[in-house]
């Protein structure tokens, strides 16, 4: 029976041959005064399948700016691809894939930041009056303004609850209530 070989959409391999050629070149290039070389084909075309493969995870396949995501995790790995060293690991392939993963993170926070301002800035806004100036489309306004106003309640309510967790009391170490009874003892 023949077992079965399983196709890697990047070969660690060859990518780490073409990433020790490639710091090679550059220690040779600024050791004789010159500009870094361009980053060759072969590794950029790496590079982009790993943010692309890694963009269906579970984790990151519904968001709806999934183009950046992909781009921070390219621009991450031309950024930091001088800091691998092929003496220390053996790895590129699973370097460059933290590399765009805490990129993809990244984003996904810059994006909820941008969304809560977003809202809190809806929240401050009268949308009744602004929806009040097309009386043309009076009925598809008003199911829109609806669902907008359904979505900030929802968005007031989680971050009421948010600052209600934020409030509760931490668990105080034990040796303070002992510490407590030990001058309460004293002073009687």
């Amino acid at each position: 029976m023949k077992k079965k070989t399983t196709a890697h959409y990047v070969n660690n391999k060859e990518f780490l041959a073409a990433m020790t050629e490639h710091r090679n070149n550059v220690i040779t290039a600024l050791a004789a005064g010159q500009n870094k070389p361009r980053v060759p084909e072969y590794i950029g075309e790496c590079f982009v399948k790993i943010a692309n493969h890694l963009s269906f995870k579970s984790n990151f396949v519904n968001y709806s700016f999934k183009d950046e995501m992909i781009l921070d995790g390219i621009e991450c790995c031309l950024t930091y691809m001088d800091n691998f060293d092929p003496a220390k690991s053996k790895n590129p392939f699973a370097y460059f894939t933290q590399l765009t993963y805490y990129a993809f993170v990244r984003r996904i926070q810059k994006e909820k930041k941008y969304m809560k301002t977003k809202n809190k800035f809806l929240m401050t806004m009268d949308l009744d009056s602004f929806f009040d100036q097309d009386p043309d489309n009076v009925q598809g306004t008003s199911e829109f303004l609806e669902n907008l106003k359904r979505q900030l309640e929802v968005m007031e309510k989680d971050e009421e609850d948010q600052k209600a967790d934020d409030k509760t009391p931490k668990r105080r170490p034990k040796y303070f209530d002992k510490k407590e009874v030990d001058k309460k003892v004293e002073t009687e």
